[in-house]
């Protein structure tokens, strides 16, 4: 197993506090909040957590309210909306300094049959002939910001493969789609509680900088202020984060300091097995904001 994948599970892994009550901390990476990815996979455990394992999630609807503070713990406390004949509900609020900074409702169900259909996966090339991310480090490295270049040195849980370099290598405003190759950097347990999860961490990093492409921007820009506002997802089908998934999203809209984009999330053979979407904040600071030093 990978150190960043280690990590993670430990991040994962809440310590029970009281029946319905659990406490998750943050890795200690210099992110000055925490990333959103991890909030909703953490809530998405609390909420486990209190459901039986034969009923797996199938839906998850997010709202973030304040940015987390990675020096302290987050409390998740879990409410039990009900427990029906096929259908579990549990909504979590995650609490940091005595206020709320994420709310989550998750809908979890037993396992049936019934009609399926679903959209077929985007002709794309394939992730063994794409560049890793060694190899993009190693080519774009040295011209891109400190921060950007933080980021690609640090070992990560997931690893992506994105199919299109121009948003990274260069400022052209581009179409707000993009299709990217992901998977876990090391072995993960089976069970489906934690690959949900995983997969939930992983559906928050790239969404929100798909909305940027059509104005020539990324999420590290310091002229914006950018942050994931709410965060749904539908898990269709079994999923393993040990194989590769493309995630194909685009941005049908930007208004109102917004921008919203869609992801749909297809297995390594094809076939669709969940979808995300997300609204997030991508104001434009005043012109005679400077960062804090």
């Amino acid at each position: 197993m990978s150190q960043a994948v280690e990590t993670l599970l430990k991040t994962l892994d809440l310590e029970p506090l009281e029946v319905n009550l659990f406490r998750g901390t943050s890795p200690q990476v210099g992110w000055q909040r925490v990333f959103g990815g991890q909030v909703i996979g953490q809530s998405l455990v609390a909420a486990q957590r209190t459901v039986e394992a034969e009923r797996q999630v199938h839906s998850l609807h997010g709202y973030f309210m304040r940015p987390g503070d990675p020096e302290n713990p987050i409390i998740y406390e879990v409410d039990r909306i009900r427990d029906g004949g096929s259908f579990t509900t549990r909504r979590v609020v995650a609490i940091q300094h005595g206020h709320a900074i994420f709310s989550m409702s998750a809908s979890f169900q037993v396992l049936e049959d019934g009609l399926e259909h679903a959209f077929e996966m985007p002709d794309v090339p394939r992730p063994e002939h794409l560049a890793n991310e060694k190899e993009l480090a190693e080519q774009f490295i040295d011209r891109a910001p400190e921060n950007i270049r933080k980021y690609w040195q640090r070992e990560r849980p997931i690893e992506l493969r994105p199919i299109d370099l121009a948003h990274y290598i260069s400022g052209k405003k581009l179409p707000p789609f993009q299709n990217i190759w992901f998977r876990a950097t090391g072995k993960l347990p089976a069970d489906p509680a934690i690959q949900a999860s995983v997969l939930a961490y992983a559906s928050d990093l790239t969404l929100l900088d798909t909305s940027l492409f059509a104005h020539g921007r990324a999420v590290f820009d310091p002229a914006l202020q950018v942050a994931s506002l709410d965060h749904a997802m539908w898990f269709h089908r079994p999923i393993d984060m040990e194989k590769w998934h493309l995630y194909t999203q685009d941005s049908p809209n930007a208004s109102g300091g917004r921008g919203l984009t869609r992801g749909s999330i297809f297995s390594e053979d094809g076939v669709l097995v969940a979808s995300a979407v997300q609204e997030g904040l991508i104001r434009l600071r005043d012109p005679n904001w400077q960062p804090k030093k």
